[in-house]
C-alpha cells in the first residue's frame, strides 16, 4: 500500500499574475513526483500479484476557486493521473484511487481560532452542505476502508470528501 501526499500551501496568486516558477513550484511538489513513487513501488506490487495506491488530493480541482489556479491545476492533474493509472492497473489487481478532500478538520487549514470564528461558522453553514467540517476520524475511516480489500472494486476514482462542498 502506498499512501501519497503530497501538498504545499495554496498559492494566492490573481490568474494573471501566477510566475512560472510558482507554476513550477506547485508542479514541481505535487505532480512530478507522482511517477517517481510509481516506479518505486510498482514491481513491488507486480510481484506479488496486486497493490494499492491512494493518493490524499484536494477537491480544488473539482470545483473552481479564486486565486488558486495554480494549485488547483496541480491539485487536478493529480487526479487526471490516479484516473489513468487506476484504469491501467486495474487488471493487475491494483486499485489506484484518490481522496480530493476539503473543509476536512485539520490544525493546518483550520485551528480551532478558524473555526470558533463566527464568519467560518456562517460560511460552513453557507457553503458547505454538511454545515460542518468533516471529522478527521471520517476521513481516516473513509481512508482505511479505501485501503482494504473490501475496497477492491474500486479503479480510478476520485472520491470527494469535503461536507458536500463539490456537489454545490
Amino acid at each position: 500500500m502506498l499512501l501519497l501526499n503530497l501538498g504545499v500551501p495554496a498559492p494566492t496568486s490573481p490568474a494573471g499574475e501566477v510566475s512560472d516558477d510558482e507554476w513550477r513550484s506547485v508542479f514541481s511538489a505535487m505532480v512530478d513526483p507522482l511517477p517517481r513513487f510509481a516506479r518505486a513501488v510498482l514491481p513491488q506490487m507486480l510481484a506479488r500479484g496486486g497493490g494499492k495506491i491512494l493518493l490524499i488530493g484536494s477537491a480544488s480541482a473539482l470545483r473552481g476557486m479564486r486565486r488558486a489556479s495554480s494549485y488547483s491545476a496541480a491539485r487536478g492533474a493529480q487526479l487526471a493521473w490516479v484516473q489513468a493509472v487506476g484504469t491501467e492497473l486495474a487488471s493487475k489487481q491494483i486499485q489506484v484511487n484518490a481522496i480530493a478532500q476539503n473543509f476536512v478538520e485539520n490544525p493546518t487549514y483550520f485551528p480551532p481560532e478558524v473555526q470558533a470564528n463566527r464568519a467560518f461558522q456562517e460560511r460552513l453553514k453557507r457553503e458547505v452542505p454538511l454545515g460542518r467540517l468533516v471529522s478527521a476520524r471520517e476521513d481516516s475511516m473513509f481512508c482505511a476502508y479505501l485501503a482494504s480489500d473490501h475496497a477492491n472494486c474500486f479503479v480510478g476514482q476520485v472520491f470527494p470528501v469535503c461536507g458536500g462542498w463539490v456537489g454545490r
